[in-house]
């Protein structure tokens, strides 16, 4: 017997144990020793194995491909593993396409809505107003509560005032003869009175009631970066003027759980109003205000908003403070009344957020 025969494997090797075919293009026969005979015509040909020996190691590289077609060999990785992901960029650390959000276009319209009553709808209308205007936007804030807290917070006083936001609705006069100044720089108010209840019952019977807002605000819309609404605790017509107007709905929800029950019936309202009258309008944010951070429910409360509206709610949360009260009591904002307070470093921050990075228009 040949040093051949005595070396041969009688039982052909089965696929995946790291033999290939010596005509393989990619498997080059390179097991055979220079100096050893080849196989003869009685050793099988090509169809026998070259040899038992172990193969020498593979320093680099992917083993080759078999060349049995696209079989599947077990044990044998593929040359090009596919990479499978487990979950999209935003769980392993981030969406590469965060980075190019943009704010959206100046000038922008906030109605902030809420039917419920006391959640901070004005509180936060007035300081996140003059948050903004103290970054050096231009700001309108219009009060459309018949109660007129907006207006006496930013130190107006209504019984002085020729002409406020019900003689813009009813009777048709230019918004531009109801703005007053306020104590800020960059602020402006567009003043509510009592004779704003009787509203919502007098624009029952006028035409294109839902709009007149509207077409008011088109008139001054361009002479502002930034037009926040203070809408009534409720969602009659006043409110609907509101949303109708406007580009973005911002939610005060109060860190209780009374306030999440009439959220739905709100973004229900907001649905109708896109549908029918405005169909750019759109949820900008939730604001969750009046933060306990003494108590678990409002942490519960803040986690559920956020399990369920994700994104659109603010990362920077309003906490419950005294001087929040007090500021209205003196006609300012919390920026003027406080500027270092934790009420007036939350508007701050929350005015960044809101803004988004967005730098004045040039003009």
């Amino acid at each position: 017997m040949t040093e051949w025969e005595a070396h041969s494997n009688p039982e052909a090797p089965e696929p995946g144990s790291g033999w290939a075919p010596p005509d393989s293009p990619d498997q080059p026969e390179a097991h055979a020793q220079p100096d050893e005979p080849g196989p003869g015509p009685d050793d099988g040909g090509a169809d026998a194995p070259l040899t038992s020996r172990a193969d020498p190691p593979r320093t680099e590289g992917p083993p080759p491909v078999p060349s049995w077609g696209e079989e599947q060999v077990v044990g044998r990785p593929s040359p090009e593993p596919e990479v499978q992901v487990s979950g999209p960029p935003a769980a392993t650390g981030g969406s590469s396409d965060a980075g190019d959000e943009r704010p959206p276009p100046l000038p922008r319209t906030l109605a902030i809505a809420n039917q419920k009553g006391g959640v901070g709808k004005t509180t936060t209308a007035v300081n996140l107003g003059a948050a903004l205007a103290e970054m050096g936007f231009r700001v309108l804030v219009v009060d459309l509560d018949p109660q007129g807290n907006a207006t006496t917070g930013l130190g107006i006083n209504a019984r002085n005032l020729e002409s406020s936001v019900y003689d813009v609705l009813m009777r048709e006069v230019p918004i531009e003869d109801c703005i007053e100044p306020t104590g800020v720089r960059n602020l402006l108010v567009c003043p509510a009175t009592i004779d704003l209840a009787g509203a919502e019952i007098e624009l029952v019977p006028v035409f294109s009631r839902e709009l007149r807002l509207r077409k008011a605000l088109d008139r001054v819309k361009d002479d502002f970066d930034y037009i926040l609404i203070d809408c009534p605790p409720s969602l009659g017509l006043i409110t609907v003027n509101g949303l109708a107007a406007a580009n973005e709905v911002v939610v005060p929800i109060q860190c209780e759980y009374y306030a999440l029950e009439g959220l739905g019936q709100l973004l229900r309202n907001v649905n109708l109003v896109q549908g029918a009258l405005n169909p750019g309008l759109e949820l900008g944010a939730i604001i969750l205000t009046m933060f306990d951070a003494r108590t678990k429910l409002a942490e519960q409360v803040a986690d559920e908003v956020r399990a369920h509206f994700g994104a659109k709610v603010c990362r920077n949360i309003v906490p419950r403070t005294v001087r929040l009260s007090e500021a209205p009591s003196f006609g300012q904002p919390i920026t003027v009344f406080d500027p270092t307070s934790r009420g007036a470093i939350a508007y701050r921050e929350l005015a960044k957020e809101v803004a988004g990075g967005a730098s004045q228009r040039v003009g």
